[in-house]
């Protein structure tokens, strides 16, 4: 197969011997046509903590790379919990992009979003702003202050206290 070195575009069409329609690396291949199908109405979800790990809310969109299944798990810890609320929201929203009237899936969507919202209420509660866009109660910044969100330790003892 032969290949060329020159740019994707040419500086004039006449120095190629391709036709419309075909690129020149490799030389005249034919233009690539990606067919993404669209899901089905009402497909089956994973849980919110499953679909994290496994990149994607939809079984029918799981596809393993090479075979290999991430079967892992999240800690059950709240900003764990949070992140893959927030995943799920990302998720479901895309696909209602698409299937603006699928009830169940916008029905799923607001109990996510509501779980969401209150989790994040009590985490910064809890622990201190997860964003700095976070409003705090006092009259200062308190995104700086110790301890960070991903830090289990001290936001554990912080809990005991």
């Amino acid at each position: 197969m032969e290949y060329r070195t020159q740019s994707m575009t040419p500086p004039h069409a006449e120095e190629t011997d391709c036709k419309a329609g075909q690129g020149i690396l490799p030389a005249c291949a034919p233009l690539a046509n990606p067919y993404v199908p669209f899901q089905q109405d009402n497909p089956q979800t994973y849980p919110a903590q499953t679909g994290v790990v496994r990149g994607t809310l939809f079984p029918g969109l799981d596809l393993p790379f090479m075979g290999m299944v991430n079967e892992s798990v999240l800690t059950d810890t709240p900003l764990h919990e949070l992140q893959a609320l927030g995943f799920a929201l990302v998720e479901l929203g895309e696909y209602l992009d698409t299937h603006p009237d699928d009830c169940e899936a916008l029905e799923l969507f607001r109990s996510y979003a509501a779980l969401y919202e209150k989790g994040t209420a009590e985490y910064q509660k809890l622990c201190g702003p997860l964003t700095q866009r976070s409003v705090t109660e006092n009259c200062s910044y308190d995104w700086l202050k110790d301890p960070w969100p991903w830090d289990l330790d001290a936001n554990r003892a912080r809990k005991e206290e």
